[in-house]
């Protein structure tokens, strides 16, 4: 019966986190209990096969548990493993790694390569792009600003945020006190963040323009705050800025090792994790066995993230990218770096055919959304690399396209590791190296 308080061991995991306790009939998933716990707890939400319980209390607790810092961590959907030590949320990303990889993909790595993660207490304040939820609460009185519950699809009543970088980390709270401020106040449903190493834009999406006196006020918090703030009235073409210090400077972030700055849009895609993306860039070049004359392409490039660097090593890379303000981003990423052995290319990757014929080279990296790099996978001979970097952020797809490329077109998989690109949350970013 749901809503009653059940007790019950903790016998195993989901690939999220959850705790599945031993109890009969169907299978119960406590979210922040750990393998070997005792708990209490409540369900919450019925499913086909399975039910969702909030955790009421540990009876018998785990080594692997720990405090977690955030005071909203129980409530808000926006972190998952808090409760669980650094150590262990590595352990439990790399099993979900190492499952998908043989039950989808039959497939086993000959080296597990050691998970890339910042040990200088970097597993906080790490987020550089986000999107926040805004409501205004009638019942409240309040606008709240923050991330989703975990159980319902209400925003929590935060006022700051353990995992946001500096300066949004600590504006949750002005946030709200300035929304309620506003005429427009309950026509603001999200802010988009984006902090640069030289700056941050908050985007607010707007359902109508507002006020003149709406404006004097955000543009008053903007120079406050010392942030750049845009409005969004529509779809992404839609985004304006309404103020900067130095409107014509634009966020950037840097690779320091490669002497590279990318600058980006405050809607561009760039990696969460500013520390994070700098080792794994790097551990994708010194995987990659770079030689002078090597052609390399880069697929899904996006602005340039991995092309740039790769290009300090090479004789040529090209760069293909479905979204034409993300190649126009890159090539002016090059033009700013003076790099000239780089070609940026707009064409979609989900439909390879014999036009991709001439790209034959002798580096291929993969670095696709969720939805893996299935056409490009099942036209590798195209490509006909001899080493392939494929840097995924879900394991099931790298999976499927891992069984591809091993057993239909005889690579190995020669190493895999989990990349930590999201501590707290369940997120499982990883890193496949493929040789023929």
């Amino acid at each position: 019966m749901m809503h009653e308080t059940e007790t019950a061991e903790i016998l195993s995991s989901t690939h999220d986190g959850k705790g599945i306790a031993s109890t009969e009939g169907k299978k119960v998933f406590v979210r922040g209990a750990i393998i070997g716990e005792t708990v209490k707890f409540i369900r919450r939400k019925k499913r086909r096969n399975y039910d969702e319980a909030e955790l009421i209390e540990v009876i018998r607790r785990s080594k692997d548990r720990v405090d977690p810092r955030c005071q909203f961590y129980n409530q808000c959907g926006g972190c998952s493993l808090q409760h669980l030590s650094p150590n262990s949320q590595r352990d439990l990303k790399e099993g979900v790694l190492r499952d998908n990889l043989a039950r989808i993909g039959s497939v086993t790595p000959s080296i597990w390569l050691k998970p890339i993660f910042n040990n200088d207490d970097g597993e906080w304040n790490y987020r550089r792009r986000a999107r926040i939820a805004v409501k205004d609460v009638e019942k409240k009185g309040r606008v709240l600003v923050g991330f989703r519950e975990k159980f319902a699809p209400f925003v929590v009543d935060m006022n700051n945020c353990e995992i946001l970088s500096p300066p949004v980390n600590n504006l949750i709270k002005p946030l709200s006190n300035l929304i309620e401020s506003l005429s427009i106040r309950r026509e603001i449903p999200q802010i988009e963040v984006a902090v640069g190493e030289n700056d941050t834009e908050l985007v607010f999406r707007v359902l109508i323009p507002p006020s003149d006196d709406d404006k004097v006020k955000l543009v008053s918090f903007a120079k406050q705050n010392q942030l750049r703030l845009s409005i969004q009235t529509g779809g992404m073409d839609s985004v304006k800025l309404l103020f900067a210090k130095s409107p014509d400077e634009a966020l950037r972030y840097s690779h320091t090792k490669f002497d590279i700055i990318n600058e980006f849009d405050s809607t561009d895609f760039i990696q969460v994790n500013g520390v994070i993306n700098s080792l794994m860039v790097a551990q994708v070049i010194e995987l990659l066995e770079l030689r002078e004359n090597h052609k390399v392409i880069d697929l899904f490039c996006g602005i340039g993230n991995f092309t740039l660097p790769v290009a300090k090593y090479v004789s040529e890379v090209i760069g293909i990218e479905l979204l034409d303000a993300l190649i126009k981003r890159g090539e002016h990423n090059a033009n700013l770096n003076n790099i000239n052995n780089v070609k940026f290319l707009c064409k979609d990757l989900n439909k390879i055919d014999n036009t991709y014929k001439n790209f034959q080279c002798d580096r291929l990296i993969l670095d696709p959304s969720r939805n893996g790099a299935l056409d490009v996978v099942n036209n590798i001979k195209y490509f006909n690399p001899k080493k392939i970097i494929y840097v995924s952020c879900h394991p099931g797809t790298l999976a499927r396209d891992a069984n591809i490329l091993v057993n239909q077109y005889k690579y190995d998989l020669s190493a895999a590791g989990i990349i930590d690109m999201f501590p707290h949350t369940s997120h499982v970013e990883s890193i496949a190296v493929f040789n023929k």
